[in-house]
């Protein structure tokens, strides 16, 4: 039921795209006496003037220029979110790409916007010239391109604002770029991770308690962090870790983009740079690491290996739990007692919740090649 509500509203937003778009072709601007279509709308769907522009922009994009997405979003098949990332997708592309290889780019992210949300389309959608781009350094340097814009932009758009309400506490608003909010993030994320000895306690979907209020922790994780800060070496060292994968040549010079544990890209600039803090680990693709196969001698994963593991996993890895990677505890996809081996392929990331319900006999699970996990009742699974 959910998921034909989720395509009615597909067809509702595809609707008034349509009406956007040739309202854009008529006189209603002027007749209503402001100066553009996105004014007219803003004003019409008391809406901000920036959505409303985006709107319009929208509405024509899939007028003019994209038939296949119009098409899906007509059918419900595609959200307006992901029209709008196949929309920005496409415009990046090369000036010189024939319109038979723009139309096959944007029909595979059209495909894609099937099994993936809008953010993980992005993400995608950013080395999706190599369907029609043989050579590889060709696609790396389009996508080192916009990581480069999109970095400037984001660092344009770093704000902060803090506000003293007289009564002990102070309100604060940020727009910081992805990486520094994914290193706040992490440096949270570990700081109210649920205690081990607390699994006993009643847990909600996805491993969180159900009576813990988690934006009032993060906010005392917060104040805690900035009281501690070491103000005589903010210069230095950072308080957590993240992990970079990237080949020798991105770390040579190369323009190539490499990979966060948050599943985000990075410029090949932007990681020469942090490559010269300690608070980054670079796991060099052909280059000289950390042992990450363990086999059998061992029983428990290493440090190492859950640093490895962030650049494969954002979360737990049962399907549809967002607990973060951070919170998660290591699993052994065959069972150590049974022979298995501790290896970085049979290492699954599980938050407590899920931890506990793949040593529950009332539960099968199966691994996707994805290397999620997903659960059914037992008497489900094996019902004709």
């Amino acid at each position: 039921m959910i998921a034909e509500v989720a395509r009615a509203r597909a067809r509702l937003q595809a609707y008034e795209l349509r009406l956007v778009a040739a309202a854009a072709k008529t006189t209603v601007a002027s007749d209503a006496g402001v100066r553009t279509t996105s004014d007219w709308l803003a004003a019409r769907t008391r809406t901000t003037g920036a959505a409303a522009a985006r709107t319009v922009g929208l509405a024509a994009d899939l007028d003019q220029r994209l038939p296949a997405t119009s098409q899906a979003l007509d059918a419900g098949l595609v959200s307006r979110e992901h029209a709008a990332v196949i929309a920005h997708a496409t415009a990046q592309l090369p000036t010189g790409l024939s319109a038979q290889d723009r139309a096959t780019v944007e029909q595979r992210l059209v495909e894609r916007s099937r099994t993936l949300d809008p953010t993980q389309l992005r993400r995608h959608a950013r080395r999706v010239l190599e369907v029609v781009e043989p050579d590889p350094a060709v696609v790396d340097a389009h996508e080192d391109a916009q990581l480069v814009d999109e970095e400037s932009r984001a660092l344009a758009k770093a704000r902060l604002t803090l506000h003293d309400n007289a009564d002990g506490t102070v309100t604060g608003h940020f727009t910081v770029p992805h990486l520094a909010g994914s290193v706040l993030r992490k440096i949270l994320a570990a700081m109210t991770a649920p205690r081990r000895a607390a699994l006993g306690a009643s847990h909600a979907q996805g491993g969180q308690s159900i009576d813990r209020d988690w934006a009032h922790e993060r906010g005392v994780a917060f104040a805690a962090l900035l009281e501690h800060l070491p103000t005589d070496r903010l210069s230095g060292k950072t308080a957590t870790t993240l992990v970079v994968t990237m080949d020798h040549t991105t770390l040579a010079g190369a323009v190539k983009a490499a990979g966060i544990d948050t599943g985000e890209r990075l410029s090949a600039a932007t990681t020469r740079r942090l490559a010269c803090s300690s608070g980054l680990v670079p796991v060099v693709l052909g280059g000289e690491s950390q042992p990450l196969d363990l086999g059998r001698q061992r029983r428990l994963f290493s440090e190492a290996q859950r640093l490895a593991g962030a650049t494969r996993h954002t979360t737990c890895a049962a399907t549809g739990c967002q607990t973060p990677y951070a919170w998660t505890e290591l699993h052994h996809a065959r069972p150590w007692s049974h022979g298995g081996a501790t290896d970085l392929d049979d290492m699954v990331p599980l938050c407590a919740f899920h931890h506990r319900r793949i040593h529950d006999g009332g539960y099968q699970h199966r691994r996707q090649p994805d290397g999620s996990i997903v659960f059914t009742r037992a008497h489900a699974a094996s019902a004709p």
